[in-house]
């Protein structure tokens, strides 16, 4: 049997050759101009975003004396400082509530978005190695970095619980809305996060200017002080600052405080959606030189 014949033969127990033309051939091409936000993709890797979360958690306290009591130490250190100099020296008003629980009970929520932001706006430059190598929704990675701060609020809340009971200060009825307030919270932190973290991927810069910002967006929501310092229609312009409704709102849920933040919390809702919507299109529009420039 020659060759030719060998090769027939084998050919034959095989099956039916296939010709290049017949192979199918998929070109990915770089997206133009604004594009979709490919939201099924990214519940399509929903286990990434679960594994991605918890390393990021694991991540945070390795190698830390404390640990996870950071979580607590940061918050109560900040309203210690500030029952000292803002509710001891400076006498400012806290809506008839003791001044240490009434900036903790802001600091908590505050404390949660700014990590998430810190955290979202480094995350996509901290995953170059990850990006460069494997596709998969960029989306996932700052979306993972805000929601493992959630295990940090739980553990300052039950801290604020406990101040709580020792003040006497029952919760009302209200304190139903704190999960949407919550969500207020993740959303602010993570509209701005889309935003820093595509401009931190060009512009290095970006992350110096995050420490900045956080500090000055601290006093410019209502955490050392009550929001009722000003008259409407003022006060509820003040919810263009989306943590305004979020702390006064957390503040009303917990401790009763007489003035409901309604007005409030409708114009941050309004504002953070706003972020969000528009922060995940300007990323997108990005995330197609991620991985060349990160």
């Amino acid at each position: 049997m020659d060759f030719n014949a060998q090769a027939t033969s084998h050919a034959d127990d095989r099956g039916p050759a296939v010709g290049v033309d017949q192979v199918p051939v998929t070109i990915i091409e770089p997206s133009k101009g604004w594009i979709s936000l490919n939201l099924r993709d990214l519940w399509e890797y929903r286990d990434l975003l679960y594994f991605l979360t918890w390393r990021d958690i694991k991540v945070r306290y390795k190698q830390t004396v404390l640990g996870a009591a950071w979580a607590i130490i940061q918050p109560f250190f900040t309203m210690v400082v500030f029952s000292l100099f803002f509710g001891r020296l400076a006498k400012m008003p806290s809506d008839d509530i003791p001044y240490p629980i009434f900036s903790y009970a802001a600091l908590v929520p505050w404390t949660f978005f700014a990590n998430g932001l810190s955290q979202s706006a480094s995350s996509l430059v901290g995953s170059a190695n990850l990006i460069k190598k494997v596709y998969f929704p960029r989306l996932v990675v700052p979306i993972s970095a805000v929601i493992s701060g959630g295990v940090d609020f739980v553990l300052a809340f039950m801290v604020l619980l406990g101040m709580m009971l020792f003040y006497g200060i029952v919760p009302t009825t209200a304190v139903v809305w704190l999960p949407l307030l919550l969500l207020l919270a993740l959303v602010t932190s993570l509209g701005v996060g889309l935003w820093l973290t595509a401009m931190n991927v060009q512009f290095r810069d970006v992350r110096y200017a995050v420490p900045f910002l956080i500090q000055a967006w601290m006093f410019a929501t209502p955490i050392a002080y009550p929001s009722s310092l000003l008259d409407e229609p003022w006060r509820t312009l003040y919810g263009i600052n989306p943590m305004a409704g979020v702390v006064e709102g957390f503040r009303w849920a917990l401790l009763g405080t007489e003035t409901a933040p309604g007005s409030i919390v409708l114009v941050s809702a309004l504002v953070a959606v706003g972020l969000l919507i528009s922060g995940a299109f300007y990323f997108r529009r990005m995330e197609k030189t991620f991985a060349d420039v990160v």
